[in-house]
């Protein structure tokens, strides 16, 4: 009974703990894109890396800024952008689908 409480009340801590990926990316009008990134329970999303993905590979890698978003250079064609904040925690926002 005791390992049923248990086992019952950490399956019910980590799912407090539990948060999910987000990013928006709005072109800005003048040739450069900014996404903005974050997570479902509000933390900050400063640090994670940010990459755009053009024909399978990487061509322009960072990090959000402090403030959780990161500006680049519009790419010619097709092209993904992607916040990866580790397995489980990746988002891809395909260039066609950014509008201002």
């Amino acid at each position: 009974m005791i390992k049923k409480v248990l086992l019952s009340l950490t399956i019910a801590s980590s799912s407090v703990f539990a948060h999910t990926a987000i990013m928006s990316c709005f072109d800005n009008g003048d040739g450069s894109i900014t996404c903005e990134g974050g997570f479902s329970d509000g933390s900050s999303a400063s640090g994670v890396k940010f990459r755009i993905e053009q024909n399978g590979k990487t061509i322009f890698e960072s990090k959000m800024s402090e403030d959780s978003e990161v500006t680049f250079k519009k790419p010619a064609g097709e092209y993904s952008a992607v916040f990866d904040a580790g397995e489980g925690h990746a988002v891809h926002i395909k260039g066609s689908d950014i509008t201002e």
